[in-house]
Formats: structure tokens, C-alpha cells, sequence
């Protein structure tokens, strides 16, 4: 009887020592693909530019509550020669000093191929968006200094796809900084309306995926 149960916990061991070997070579040969795979393909983020910001309306008449209106060009470049990418959704919206100042405006699903350029020119917007008592502070002093940096931001999710595969979605952050002129002297931007005024930048953005 004993003897029967040592030969039992013996294959026991047996059994869990090959079912460990197994696994270390499932995931040694899962390894060695991924890493093939990234040789081959050499996958690198999509590159947004920042190319210029209108702005139509920038104000806080109401303490603590802040109306804007701009018109931003964004501009994404797929760097990769087999590797397309799908944007599934890209939300942009206003940044200062780390608060939202705007409504989040939605880019339409696109489809980017291999080497393809997008160009996007979204409205951003806030109607008496509220800001924190700091925030507006600081918004006119530095408005009085002549500058302000803004961050225009993109939320959204991605999927790649590589041949006839299509992974499934990544999350996917934009920032772009824009330190323009709106302290209400238009010398450093292109008047192009009656309240409008075009501040070209050409400004990389950060991506993170």
C-alpha cells in the first residue's frame, strides 16, 4: 500500500516537472516570435505636428469662467512601411495649466495605410467653462505678459494591423504645446477675420501609446 503511494507522489512530480518544462518552452518560443516580429516589422508610434491654432475667442469677462473658440490643424504621419494603423476614436480638447478648458471634439474613424499622412482641423471649443480661482489668475498675468501655453490634447483609441491582423485596441494620448500669442497684440500671428487670428506653429507632439 505505501509503496503504491510513493510510485503515486513520484509521477505526481513527474507530471508537474514536464508540465513546468512545457510552459518555459511555450513562452521561450512565444518569445523568440515576438521579438522576430518586432525585428521585422520595426514598429514605431505614429507622428502628430501641431501645425497652426486660430483663434477666435479667448476670454475670461466672467471671473473664473472662460469662453474659447479655436480651429487647430494636426497633422499624423504612419512611419511604418507594413504596419497600418486605425483610429477607432481621437477626441481633442484645450489644456491650460493641467485643466480642461474645453469640450472634447470628436475626429472622425479613419483608416491610416502604410507611410500615409492625415490632416485633421478641428474646432475646439468651451462655452463659460469654469476654471479653477488659480487658473484664471494666472491666465491673466499671463496674458498681460503677452503669451500664454496651451496644451492641445488627443484622447482616443488605436488598433494596428499587420497584413490581414488587426490587434485589438490600445489606448492612445497626444500632447501637443502651443505657446502663442493672445494677449490681444496679433504681431506674432496672420489676422484672418474680423476676430481671428492664425498663429502658425509647425510644433511636434508627444505620443503615447
Amino acid at each position: 500500500m505505501s509503496k503504491d503511494c510513493g510510485n503515486h507522489g513520484k509521477n505526481r512530480r513527474k507530471l508537474f516537472r514536464r508540465i513546468c518544462a512545457g510552459l518555459l518552452i511555450f513562452n521561450f518560443i512565444l518569445l523568440v516570435t515576438i521579438l522576430l516580429v518586432w525585428a521585422i516589422l520595426q514598429p514605431s508610434k505614429p507622428r502628430f505636428i501641431l501645425q497652426d491654432v486660430t483663434v477666435y475667442a479667448f476670454n475670461t469677462s466672467v471671473p473664473n469662467f472662460l469662453t474659447s473658440n479655436f480651429q487647430v490643424t494636426i497633422s499624423s504621419r504612419n512611419p511604418n512601411d507594413k504596419i497600418g494603423v486605425y483610429y477607432d476614436r481621437l477626441d481633442v480638447f484645450a489644456v491650460y495649466h493641467n485643466q480642461q478648458i474645453t469640450y472634447r471634439t470628436r475626429i472622425p474613424p479613419t483608416y491610416q495605410g502604410h507611410k500615409d499622412v492625415n490632416v485633421w482641423s478641428p474646432f475646439v471649443y468651451g462655452n463659460l467653462v469654469p476654471v479653477a480661482p488659480f487658473n484664471s489668475l494666472a491666465l491673466t498675468q499671463d496674458q498681460s505678459n503677452g503669451a500664454v501655453l496651451l496644451n492641445f490634447n488627443i484622447d482616443g483609441r488605436v488598433r494596428w494591423k499587420v497584413g490581414t491582423f488587426i490587434s485589438g485596441r490600445y489606448h492612445f494620448y497626444v500632447k501637443c504645446s502651443a505657446f502663442i500669442n493672445l494677449g490681444g497684440n496679433a504681431n506674432n500671428g496672420i489676422i484672418v477675420g474680423a476676430n481671428a487670428v492664425k498663429y502658425q506653429l509647425v510644433q511636434r507632439c508627444s505620443v503615447n501609446v
